[in-house]
Order: C-alpha cells, then structure tokens, then sequence
C-alpha cells in the first residue's frame, strides 16, 4: 500500500450552518468551536452556525472558520486511528496542516488566522486589488503575461497554480484587468474575477507578512510531527524556523499547489484524503492525475464512509 497526505482546504469553502449538527451530537467536535470562542473572545460559533454569510466570508472570520471545521474533523480522523505520511494545506489550509502536525496548538493557530486575516484586509484598501482565475492556458505564456502588465500598467502576478489550465492572477485591480484582456486575446479559455476583499499572494501583501511576523512571535511553534509540505517551495518541511520563514513568504508568493501534490505522488503518496468543508482540493486532484485515490471528508455522513473506505485499503 501507498502513502496517504491529509490536505486542508483554504478561503472560499466556508458556508454558514457548516459543522452545527455534528457538534450538536459530538462532544469533541463541539469542544473545538468552544475552545476557538473562548481564544477570540467572541462568539465565532455563532457567525458559523448562525451566519449571515456576508459576515461568516469576512476574511478574518472566513479563515478561523475554516480552521476550527477542519481540525474538528480531523479529529475525528485521528480518533479513528489514522496518521497521514504527509499533511499540505492551500493557503489558509496550510494552518490547518500546521495543527495536524503538532507545529501549532489549535488555540494558538486560531489567534493567528483571525490576525492573519485582519492584516490581509488592512493591506491594501478596499477596490484598489484584486485577483482572478485563467482557464486553460499554460504558466509560461501567462507568466510572460502578467509580467507584461506589471511592467506596462500596475503590479500582477501569478498567484494560485492550481492544476493543469488553472491559475490564479493577483495584484492591482488595473493590472489584473490588463493581464486579463492580453491573456483573452493570446487563447485563454476564461477569464473569471473573483470575489474576493485584496489581492492575495502578490507583493501587495508584503505589508501584511511583515505584521504577520511579529503575531507568529508570540506564539510557540514546535518542529513538525509529520512532513508539510510548503505551499511556497512544494517541499516537504519539518523544521520550525523554515516553517515560519516560509508561513510569512506565503502571504505574497505564490501557492505552487499543482506541484505540491506531484512532489507528494513522487514521494509515494497515492490516497488523498480532503478534510474540511467542500470539495474544492478533492477535485484539483484528480484533475492534476486521475490514477491516485482521492476522498473528502467534510460532515458526518462523509466521514463515515471515508473511514470505512480507507479500512477497506
């Protein structure tokens, strides 16, 4: 048998009620929304469960949500006696990975992501950045594009290598529309703009890792129980003085997420296991190879059927 990775989503798969029915039958899972009220000091739960969602999508509440869901999950999965060989996260998911492997205590990972994303909303004022996704056009003709535009209009840059004919473009909002129009006209499928409060992973966040440096100072972090694999280099870390080096540079490089899961496939991973809300990584997997086994576990339901499949293995 192959090697598992655990891998955690990140901004974008929150939706309010997430969570709400597993914790209302599950003591652990509970414990987790409580222990992420009490280290903020405000009722996270609430906006969770309850919403609105234009509240729960806030950057700064959207990013300890989706932690808090993944780790109660996770949990779960532990309990059942499971251990990944590798864990990996996208962007935000990265924390989640940081507390399966023992590099963050939960209460300490969830103080970060709420500062974390209040200096990613801080950055840059509201309007002025964006980002957006091109579909089907290769990096090395879209990296020649968005450093056109940089050159030529405002700065952008590629932000998400997602899969194959995925990437995500960020920067300033006239750079980002430049990049778009010239990548359109050179053969890109779509252009789609997203939703979004800044442009995450440019060099416009560099402000916000600098702050972000000094909220990693206060709290212990500890050398990795299980490798991480790093969303800026797509290599494994174990060390914690490159994990907060590399947690930093997250901010404004970009998230290598299509050579990440190759690395981990070279190094023998061939069952991806997706925890926390949606399915958004499950499916960039099996876009980037189809021949790995992939599962989501994001409720109750998915959990036990996931359980089930991997004893099976």
């Amino acid at each position: 048998m192959g090697k598992t990775a655990f891998i955690f989503p990140g901004q974008g798969s929150q939706t309010v009620g997430m969570g709400k029915e597993f914790a209302q039958k599950d003591e652990k899972v509970a414990s987790f929304f409580k222990k992420a009220d009490e280290r903020l000091g405000f009722s996270l739960s609430t906006i969770i469960f309850e919403g609105p969602q234009e509240t729960l999508t806030r950057t700064e509440n959207a990013q300890p949500a989706l932690l808090t869901m993944s780790i109660a999950l996770f949990e779960k999965v532990k309990e059942a006696g499971f251990v990944p060989d590798y864990v990996a996260g996208h962007s935000l998911g990265e924390y989640s990975a940081l507390v399966a492997a023992s590099v963050l205590s939960f209460e300490d990972a969830v103080y970060v992501v709420r500062k974390r994303g209040e200096l990613m909303e801080e950055a840059v004022p509201a309007g002025e950045g964006t980002m957006a996704a091109v579909l089907g056009m290769d990096e090395p003709l879209l990296a020649s594009i968005v450093a056109k535009a940089a050159k030529e209009v405002a700065p952008v840059q590629l932000a998400n290598l997602n899969c194959p004919g995925q990437i995500v473009i960020s920067g300033a909002k006239q750079g980002v529309e430049y990049a778009a129009k010239l990548a359109k006209e050179q053969g890109a499928k779509r252009v789609i703009p997203l939703e979004v409060s800044g442009p995450f992973h440019s060099s416009l966040m560099k402000p916000a890792a600098d702050r972000l440096a000094q909220v990693l100072n206060e709290v212990r972090m500890h050398d990795s129980s299980i490798p991480i694999i790093s969303n800026v280099t797509a290599q494994p870390m174990i060390k914690k003085e490159e994990i907060k080096e590399k947690l930093i540079e997250q901010l404004f490089s970009p998230v290598r997420w299509e050579q990440s899961v190759q690395t981990m496939i070279e190094l023998g991973v061939d069952t991806f296991v997706e925890i926390g809300p949606g399915k958004v990584l499950s499916g960039l997997v099996k876009k980037i190879n189809r021949n790995v086994r992939v599962y989501a576990i994001h409720d109750e339901v998915s959990l036990a059927t996931t359980i089930a499949a991997l004893k099976e293995e």
